[in-house]
C-alpha cells in the first residue's frame, strides 16, 4: 500500500496542473467550524423532529422510515461522521440511541444493496472508529439475515430479503447491486471470524465478471436467477452511470481493502474496456477538449449514447485512486463543467449537447468526493477551490430552517421534501475531509465504501479461517 501512494504521489508532481483556482478559500481551521455548523444544523433539525426515525423530511418536519419501521438510517450513516468531525457530545448520544433502541428482528422486505452499504457498512466502521462491541453484534445480526439473498442459482443476491423470515424477490438486478458489497461483507467476515461473508459476496462479484463481454464490458441489467442480461439494447449498455458505477469501484476498492489479487485483476481488465470504448472526447466551443464516459454497446464496442450524470461523477475519484491521474483531472473538469451549467449539477445531462436530462439534485456527494481524492494525491488547491464552491452552492440553495433539501429542478432552485441518509454519511463528510482536513483520514491505513464510510485495510481471504 505505502508503494501504491508513492506512486500516486509521484503521478502527481508529473501530470501538468489544470489551469489555477481564482477562489480564496478560507483556512482549514475556518473552513472546520463552517462545515460542522452546517452538519449540526442539519442534526439538530433530524433530532428535534425526526429523532428515532431513518429520516427527516426537511420541508415539512415530519418523519420518515423506509419500510414503516425504522431502522435509523440517519443516526448510523452519521456516526462516523460524527467521529471523524470531533463531534463526541453528539457522536456519544447517536451511538447510546443505536445501542439501545436499533434491532433488525423486524417482518420486512429491505433492499440488500441499499442496506449493505449504509447499514452494514455503517455500523462496522463506527466499530472500528469506536471500537464499542454492540455495533459489531448489530452489523453481525444484519449480516446473518442478509445471507439468504445470496441463495439464487447463480450466487447473484435477490434484490430484496425479509429479515426476519428470509424470504427474497426481486429477480431483475444491475451489477453495482451485485458488486457493491464485498467491502462490507468482507469486513464483516474479517472482523467475526465468519468466512461465509466473504465468500458469498465474493461470489456474486465472480459471477458479474463470468458474464462480462469479450471486450470486457458491462451490460446494465440482469436477471439473478438465469444470468441473462436483460433483452433489448438499453441492458446491454455498459457506462459508469447508476446501476454500473459502483461496481467498477469495488473491483478496485476489495484489491487495496483485502489486497485480492483477483478483484485487481477484474478491476484492471474492466477500467481497460472502459478507456477503450465507454470513455468519450469531445471538442468544446472555445476549441478545448472534455473527457466524458458515455454509452456503449457491451459486445460491439459502438457508441449508443451520451448521457452522464451526478452518480457517474465518482469515477474521476476511482481513477485518481487507482493512479490514474491524468484522466481523473481531465474527467473532473467535466464533472465541474456539468456542475456550472446551473450552479449546482443536475442528475443528469447529454453531455455532447450539454442540456439538462433530469434536473434533479438529490444532495449526491460524488463531485465532491473525486474533488476530495484529486486534492489528497495532489494537493492542487484548485481542487479545495471546487469544494468551496460546492459548499456554498449547497448552502445557498438547499438550506431550509431545520436541514438541507434535496432540489427539484436546478433550473428553478425548487427545494423537494427529501434529505436522504447518505447526506450526512458522504456529502458533508467529504465537504469536511476536502476542506478542513484532508488528512483526517489516512488512504494507505483505510479504503471508503460507496458510502463513504472508512474501512481499515487488512488483508483477508477465507483461507486465513479455515
Amino acid at each position: 500500500m505505502k508503494k501504491l501512494l508513492a506512486l500516486l504521489l509521484l503521478s502527481a508532481a508529473v501530470v501538468p496542473a489544470a489551469r489555477a483556482a481564482q477562489t480564496h478559500v478560507p483556512s482549514e481551521k475556518d473552513m472546520a467550524r463552517q462545515v460542522r455548523d452546517q452538519f449540526l444544523h442539519a442534526w439538530d433539525g433530524y433530532r428535534k423532529y425526526a429523532w428515532g426515525h431513518d429520516e427527516l423530511r426537511p420541508l415539512s418536519n415530519e418523519p420518515f422510515d423506509w419500510y414503516g419501521t425504522s431502522l435509523l438510517m440517519t443516526p448510523v450513516d452519521a456516526l462516523d461522521t460524527m467521529v471523524v468531525m470531533g463531534l463526541d457530545q453528539q457522536a456519544d448520544e447517536d451511538r447510546h440511541l443505536i445501542d439501545t433502541q436499533l434491532s433488525f428482528d423486524k417482518d420486512i422486505y429491505v433492499k440488500n444493496f441499499e442496506i449493505t452499504i449504509r447499514m452494514v457498512g455503517g455500523l462496522l466502521s463506527s466499530y472500528e472508529l469506536t471500537h464499542d462491541p454492540k455495533l459489531l453484534a448489530l452489523a453481525d445480526d444484519l449480516g446473518t439475515r442478509l445471507l439468504p439473498a445470496y441463495d439464487s442459482p447463480t450466487g447473484m443476491p435477490y434484490v430484496y430479503v425479509n429479515l426476519r423470515t428470509g424470504a427474497v424477490r426481486g429477480e431483475s438486478t444491475n451489477p453495482a447491486e451485485v458488486g457493491t458489497l464485498l467491502l462490507e461483507m468482507g469486513t464483516l467476515s474479517r472482523l467475526t471470524n465468519k468466512p461465509i461473508y466473504f465468500e458469498k459476496a465474493k461470489r456474486a462479484v465472480t459471477a458479474v465478471w463470468d458474464r462480462r463481454s469479450k471486450l470486457n464490458l458491462f451490460g446494465s441489467e440482469l436477471n439473478v436467477s438465469t444470468g441473462a442480461w436483460a433483452g433489448g439494447s438499453d441492458a446491454e449498455d455498459a457506462n459508469v452511470n447508476g446501476g454500473s458505477d459502483s461496481f467498477y469501484e469495488y473491483l478496485l476498492k476489495a484489491w487495496l481493502l483485502f489486497h485480492d489479487e483477483d478483484c485487481h485483476r477484474m478491476w484492471l481488465a474492466s477500467v481497460a474496456g472502459l478507456n477503450q470504448y465507454v470513455a468519450d472526447t469531445v471538442t468544446n466551443p472555445d476549441g478545448t477538449a472534455s473527457l466524458w464516459y458515455g454509452e456503449a454497446n457491451m459486445n460491439t464496442g459502438a457508441r449508443t449514447g451520451t448521457e452522464y450524470g451526478a452518480l457517474a461523477a465518482f469515477f474521476a475519484g476511482t481513477l485518481a485512486l487507482s493512479g490514474d491521474l491524468d484522466r481523473a483531472r481531465r474527467l473532473q473538469d467535466s464533472n465541474f463543467r456539468m456542475w456550472n451549467l446551473a450552479g449546482i449539477e443536475p442528475e443528469v445531462i447529454d453531455y455532447r449537447t450539454m442540456k439538462i436530462l433530469s434536473p434533479g439534485y438529490q444532495l449526491r456527494p460524488e463531485i465532491i468526493e473525486s474533488a476530495y481524492y484529486l486534492y489528497y494525491f495532489t494537493h492542487d488547491p484548485q481542487y479545495r477551490a471546487m469544494g468551496y464552491t460546492f459548499f456554498n452552492a449547497i448552502v445557498k440553495n438547499c438550506r431550509t430552517p431545520s436541514a438541507f433539501a434535496a432540489i427539484s429542478d436546478v433550473r428553478t432552485m425548487k427545494q423537494r421534501d427529501d434529505m436522504e441518509s447518505y447526506f450526512f454519511a458522504e456529502t458533508l463528510k467529504y465537504l469536511y475531509l476536502l476542506l478542513a482536513n484532508p488528512t483526517r483520514i489516512d488512504l494507505s491505513r483505510s479504503v471508503f465504501n460507496t458510502e463513504a464510510h472508512p474501512l481499515e485495510i487488512a488483508p483477508y481471504s477465507p483461507a486465513m479461517h479455515p
